[in-house]
């Protein structure tokens, strides 16, 4: 079969031929339509993960046909016993297991679920990591009712993206912050009230006039996540998901307990966490936004489409 290969850290993955999947106990092979990156993936080339292996195929979603049923992948493998927090064997597809970014794919039969019929292909794809990620961070973790006032950092993700979706599906007011005034303009052509860059120097005090904010949904952490706790309002949730800016520096907990914050931590998801997300997709039909479309045997051209940042939504790759 064909796939993309990563031979080497610090590389993009090679376009070629690889060996056809080989079938465990209670596997499956599913022939992938679709697939699509996420920060993770770029994250692997650059050297900057835990437990990397040589080759590797990278990918965690996937979307394709097994036994002639269209289905969709669950990236989040042996999540364990407790709902509260992933158990020692968790792994996310696509490291080190072989990921999604091929023509077929050995995957547990536990790990598929129906396709929402109202999704492409490319749209199926795109969904997986990013909308359990979402889901979980807002839903489980935020506990996100009609009425709440949400602020969304770095829109132009998959998983803001899918945050802001999701909150405006049960009737939440959605504020967003980005770098760029045009994915302002676009998150609010999506449903967001309003946003603000967080490059200007006064980002806050912006955001201070619009009210506070019942939930913040941050992948960034750095610098910027203590300015976050002055934005809630007393009593206020804020899911951390990611921390692509680093640590934060002089944090300071006297807003923390004075306004009775909660400060929670998430990462993918359950098993019940994907099928409650897909039906919420499905019910409310949801199309995942996507930035741009290639093939399997360009995707090289989607990592760098991905480290260039400039994505609004999924980067997907067309496999058959």
């Amino acid at each position: 079969m064909k796939a993309l290969v990563l031979t080497e850290a610090n590389s993009l993955p090679v376009y070629q031929e690889a060996a056809d999947p080989i079938l465990a106990e209670g596997e499956v092979i599913v022939t992938i339509k679709a697939a699509a990156l996420n920060h993770r993936d770029l994250f692997v080339t650059q050297g900057k993960y835990a437990g990397i292996r040589f080759p590797i195929i990278l990918g965690s979603d996937g979307a394709g046909i097994c036994d002639g049923k269209e289905v969709v992948i669950n990236p989040a493998l042996d999540w364990g016993d407790d709902p509260r927090f992933q158990g020692k064997n968790f792994q996310i597809l696509g490291l080190p297991s072989n990921g999604t970014l091929s023509e077929k794919i050995a995957i547990p039969a536990s790990q598929i679920y129906p396709k929402p019929h109202h999704l492409t292909w490319k749209e199926a794809a795109a969904l997986p990591l990013a909308g359990l990620t979402a889901y979980r961070a807002l839903f489980t973790k935020g506990r996100c009712t009609a009425g709440d006032r949400v602020l969304i950092t770095g829109i132009g993700g998959g998983v803001a993206l899918f945050a802001l979706q999701f909150a405006k599906a049960v009737g939440a007011e959605v504020w967003i912050t980005s770098s760029s005034d045009e994915k302002i303009e676009r998150a609010i052509a999506l449903g967001a009230t309003g946003g603000v860059n967080y490059q200007a120097p006064d980002w806050n005090k912006q955001l201070e006039a619009a009210g506070g904010f019942d939930i913040v949904i941050d992948g960034a952490g750095g610098e910027g996540f203590g300015l976050l706790l002055k934005l809630c309002k007393s009593g206020a949730r804020v899911v951390s998901y990611g921390g692509t800016i680093g640590a934060v520096p002089n944090f300071s907990p006297q807003i923390l307990f004075w306004k009775q914050l909660e400060v929670l931590g998430s990462t993918m998801g359950t098993e019940e966490e994907f099928v409650e997300m897909l039906a919420f997709v499905a019910e409310h039909k949801i199309h995942p936004v996507i930035d741009q479309v290639f093939s399997l045997k360009d995707g090289a051209q989607a990592f760098q489409r991905m480290e260039e940042g400039g994505q609004f939504g999924k980067i997907v790759l067309k496999v058959h």
